[in-house]
């Protein structure tokens, strides 16, 4: 299946017009993000996903696989962090800043 996108959306990010979709769903093992406001990670194996921040300023990661690695293309993730990884059912919510991620919201470990 690889990728599958929602309705297209355009949105301004760092003063830029991207024309992106709504939400993604993905099942390839890697995935850099391309503007969407979520991204919904399915299916076997590990799976990565990368913040853009040129085209990407805030989104919603929600792994419906047994793990996956979070990076990002610049800075960091809360100023510590070079990758987080979630787990199945977890979401979080992120929100570049200055070319720095920052996790918004997360609903913590499932099933601990």
């Amino acid at each position: 299946m690889g990728v599958l996108k929602t309705y297209p959306v355009t949105k301004f990010i760092a003063g830029e017009k991207v024309t992106t979709s709504d939400v993604s769903i993905v099942t390839s093992s890697i995935y850099t993000t391309t503007g969407e406001s979520a991204v919904i990670v399915k299916g076997e194996g590990d799976k990565t996903v990368i913040l853009n921040h040129e085209t990407t300023d805030h989104i919603t990661v929600k792994s419906l696989s047994d793990n996956v690695l979070i990076k990002t293309t610049t800075g960091s993730i809360d100023g510590e962090y070079e990758e987080i990884e979630i787990h199945k059912g977890a979401c979080v919510e992120l929100r570049c800043v200055f070319d720095e991620w920052y996790i918004m919201s997360s609903d913590g470990l499932k099933n601990s």
